[in-house]
């Protein structure tokens, strides 16, 4: 049985995060995801908007993914030793090194093939967390905007 083990933020969930799953599952028999602490997305990202158990609960969710887990705040490789996977997806935007990872798992003696996936090119103007904040902000900015030329409160 190979094991995949696919990893991320998974913030306001979104097509690609979908795609990234489904493609990640379809490298093997089980897909394992780690999603990132409340804390890491801080230090890499923003400030996350769904608390990191409610992230994890979604993701347990999926049909497609078989297990999910916390990733630890340390060290992002003792989740792998810890998991065992024969391969780590990687999303196409994910801002990890391939060549280091790798130079990392062979250097903790770990046999982890690495794959980088590909873009989700589904159409939509809402593939990506930020793009899903900045349409809210745009709608909120403009609700406000009408609400202040007909004279609401």
């Amino acid at each position: 049985m190979v094991k995949v083990m696919a990893t991320g933020t998974f913030d306001l969930l979104h097509m690609g995060h979908i795609f990234y799953l489904r493609e990640a599952k379809k490298l093997g028999d089980t897909l394992v995801v780690v999603v990132a602490t409340d804390s890491t997305v801080r230090k890499l990202k923003h400030d996350p908007i769904t608390p990191q158990e409610i992230r994890v609960n979604l993701i347990k969710e999926l049909k497609m993914v078989d297990e999910a887990y916390l990733g630890h705040e340390d060290d992002m490789y003792t989740i792998v030793e810890e998991i065992k996977p024969d391969i780590i997806a990687l999303g196409f935007d994910q801002i990890h090194n391939d060549a280091t990872i790798k130079n990392e798992l062979k250097k903790r003696k770990l046999n982890v093939k690495v794959v980088r996936l590909s873009k989700y090119e589904g159409g939509s103007d809402l593939e990506g967390t930020r793009r899903i904040i900045q349409k809210v902000i745009a709608a909120h900015e403009f609700q406000k905007k009408m609400q202040r030329i007909e004279g609401e409160p």
